[in-house]
């Protein structure tokens, strides 16, 4: 279908002189439509503009660009579509740690007491049902106190310098393990309910008084290369007498060379529950150790993280990590216990 402005006509229109540009590509001016008639413009598509130089697509007349001034102010009034401006950048608050007790409410700091002193807080008094409530003190240097009821004990970092100051401080002997009394720990050593390594060697000794008991302290140490690491903890308290073989574990610990060894029931189904008590042997002082009162409560009343056990003339406690006072402690009470309890038949 052929249209008057096709080129390829047989009118008048196939003259190239009578011919020209459609108004919507720069020519002659559309035919306006007829005033108050809805019809658009002659070859102008709907929704076009028509402005001065020929049609347009819709958009594409954009408002001037003007450039900012400074000084200019900005017109205060919000238009329909404002958005709130916004706020600068501000770095996030500290946080600020609350503590629940208030600094002139909380307990006094315990000195170096315990085991050698009082272990009374100052300006504390016990109760008529016990000690105060509310937190634990604090020992120096951020330790706290052994727990009793069943509670983890916390495993401070282990700090030399500051074992050796407590140490000297409470008049205890050090020694670095390689002095002919030390050698005496190795039969010791050896036989520890750990399964220690045949080339581990003592190391860090330390000895003393605690609970009227004479008590040796020492780690027990495994080659690491070129240096030794401190993997268990011992304290021990040598015995008079012939104190028959013994393991006191926590039922919760997987034991191994128990082979012979017969178990002793305690006339305690908890105790009995929590602890094994292994002897070569039945008699009256392993008897007497399991019926015991005192030996019953200070292992219900701990974690179930120490194994005792006798030989070479002691009775001993392990512990994995190395020594801290707080843990030679923690030991003497348990042996005074033991140790009471096994001299009562001798």
């Amino acid at each position: 279908m052929s249209s008057p402005r096709d080129r390829n006509g047989d009118g008048p229109e196939d003259d190239p002189a009578a011919w020209q540009e459609p108004a919507h590509l720069g020519g002659a001016d559309p035919e306006p439509a007829p005033e108050g008639s809805d019809r658009p413009a002659d070859d102008a598509p709907a929704g076009g503009s028509t402005a001065a130089g020929g049609w347009q697509p819709p958009g594409w007349d954009l408002p001037a660009v003007e450039p900012e001034r400074r000084g200019a102010e900005p017109d205060a009034r919000p238009g329909p579509d404002a958005r709130p401006a916004p706020e600068p950048w501000q770095p996030p608050a500290v946080e600020q740690r609350q503590f629940d007790v208030p600094p002139e409410q909380a307990p006094p700091r315990r000195g170096l007491g315990g085991l050698f002193g009082s272990r009374r807080p100052t300006g504390a008094e016990p109760g008529p049902d016990g000690p105060p409530a509310g937190p634990p003190p604090e020992q120096p240097g951020g330790w706290s106190p052994i727990r009793r009821r069943n509670e983890a004990i916390p495993i401070p970092p282990s700090d030399p310098a500051a074992m050796l100051a407590w140490a000297q401080h409470l008049g205890w002997v050090p020694s670095d393990g390689t002095t002919e009394e030390d050698a005496a720990l190795l039969p010791l050593l050896q036989s520890a309910p750990v399964r220690p390594g045949k080339e581990d060697r003592p190391s860090r000794v330390l000895r003393g008084r605690g609970n009227g008991l004479d008590l040796v302290a020492f780690d027990i140490a495994s080659p690491a290369g070129r240096a030794w690491l401190s993997t268990h903890a011992v304290t021990a308290a040598p015995v008079l007498g012939s104190v028959p073989g013994f393991r006191l574990s926590p039922a919760r610990i997987w034991r191994h060379g128990t082979g012979g060894l017969l178990q002793i029931p305690s006339p305690d189904p908890e105790f009995d529950r929590r602890w094994v008590l292994l002897a070569a042997e039945d008699g009256p002082q392993v008897r007497r150790l399991a019926e015991d009162p005192m030996v019953r409560q200070s292992l219900l009343g701990s974690d179930d993280g120490d194994e005792l056990w006798s030989a070479a003339g002691y009775v001993a406690a392990v512990r994995p990590d190395a020594n801290r006072p707080q843990l030679i402690e923690h030991h003497a009470r348990l042996l005074a216990a033991v140790v009471g309890a096994l001299a009562v038949t001798w």
